[in-house]
């Protein structure tokens, strides 16, 4: 949302929490916008501060029930409307991928991903749209993190053996986070071939310069 609209519309969803005794960062952090405003937003409504108590919250209140039940069904939503991607559905969305999370520069064709999802769609992509032998994929995981087993997750994931795989990087962990998010790191493949790149980079052009077909 933009605009005035999109503000009213935050504000009045940053009441109904605040009335339920939401902190101000607890709301900022829910809407993904800046503590001050929500305490401009809520600065007249009713708040009752919430009693101090060492014993845990059991389970989700409504708010947070509320928002896993859009998140599902607006997901759902996303899946009917995409439906089953054809041929040309899938060298469309290669190429946007690519303009967005693949090198750029000549020579080598890579993509580097934390997301497994997105990483065997680019692989899929990739060997739909052009004839590729052997591909490299280089693994980026922090130490301490089981580096066989993440090998093997995205051997899996891509369809390259890990006997393809080079030389692992192993990244010191900030010892301030208590927890990676990312257990299988992230790996980047890659694809040896100038010919390829600049064909890639010939589909990222095409998206990025097609004209748009406005209804009416």
């Amino acid at each position: 949302m933009h605009g005035y609209r999109g503000k009213v519309a935050e504000r009045e969803r940053a009441r109904e929490p605040r009335a339920a005794s939401w902190t101000l960062q607890e709301i900022a952090t829910e809407l993904g916008v800046a503590r001050s405003s929500v305490s401009s937003w809520v600065r007249d409504g009713e708040f009752t501060p919430r009693p101090r108590s060492t014993a845990r919250r059991h389970g989700p209140n409504v708010l947070q029930r509320r928002k896993a039940a859009e998140i599902v069904e607006l997901r759902q939503e996303g899946r009917r409307r995409v439906g089953v991607l054809c041929d040309r559905d899938l060298l469309v969305a290669g190429a946007a991928l690519y303009a967005g999370e693949g090198v750029k520069r000549d020579g080598c064709v890579s993509f580097t991903n934390s997301d497994p999802r997105m990483v065997q769609l680019f692989c899929t992509w990739l060997r739909r749209t052009f004839e590729v032998d052997e591909q490299r994929v280089r693994l980026y995981l922090h130490d301490g993190l089981d580096l066989d087993g993440a090998a093997r997750f995205w051997s899996t994931i891509t369809g390259v053996p890990p006997e393809q795989f080079t030389r692992p990087h192993r990244a010191v962990a900030d010892p301030t986070i208590r927890r990676t998010e990312h257990e299988m790191g992230c790996v980047s493949v890659r694809y040896g071939c100038s010919r390829t790149h600049r064909a890639v980079m010939g589909l990222v052009d095409a998206l990025l310069e097609c004209p748009l077909v406005i209804p009416g």
